[in-house]
């Protein structure tokens, strides 16, 4: 028996309507408020039949989680300055400019607001990204805080501020926040 996924071609008819699928979804949660995000919106936009979409994503909230996934996967680079307060510095700064994008605010709000799915897919990699600039430290034998401290303290205050509040967080601002985690941090060790 021949495994299907085995089958699959990244770059066939598959991946084209999946690329077309994911740009629809951007430019209409770019033009309208995500309430107006439906199926056959998305596919209309897309040039696909409603029937592809629906089979492929099932709803709304499945096709915002798929499409925050694949946008909020790798668009970070993880620094390595050679010190935990140079990789976290750096590694914030990168992540509020990111969240101070229109574009992704709006792809945020639409995910969040789909289904407890959609938070998950917002934040995943960058947990990842936290975990191993910690866990570097750890290897180059520093003293290390605990990853979940790290998320509550770092990310927390961030995304709250990106999609909460009118004021995106700037660069200074992020430095300030990892100077005032690593402070606590030590303190409490």
């Amino acid at each position: 028996m021949v495994d299907a996924s085995a089958q699959v071609r990244p770059g066939g008819r598959s991946a084209k309507v999946r690329a077309a699928v994911h740009r629809a979804v951007a430019e209409l949660l770019a033009e309208e408020p995500a309430e107006a995000l439906t199926i056959p919106a998305v596919a209309a936009r897309a040039g696909v039949h409603a029937t592809t979409v629906y089979r492929r994503w099932g709803s709304p909230a499945q096709l915002l989680t798929d499409v925050a996934t694949s946008r909020f996967s790798g668009d970070v680079v993880v620094p390595d300055s050679g010190s935990l307060a140079g990789d976290l510095e750096r590694w914030m700064e990168d992540v509020a400019v990111d969240l101070a994008d229109p574009d992704t605010l709006a792809l945020m709000r639409a995910t969040i607001g789909s289904g407890p799915e959609g938070g998950c897919a917002c934040t995943a990699d960058r947990h990842a990204q936290l975990s191993a600039i910690i866990e570097r430290e750890r290897a180059r034998g520093g003293d290390a805080p605990d990853v979940e401290n790290a998320i509550d303290f770092l990310l927390g205050p961030l995304y709250y501020r990106a999609i909460f509040s009118g004021e995106p967080a700037s660069g200074d601002w992020a430095r300030r926040l990892v100077t005032t985690f690593l402070a606590a941090s030590r303190a409490l060790s």
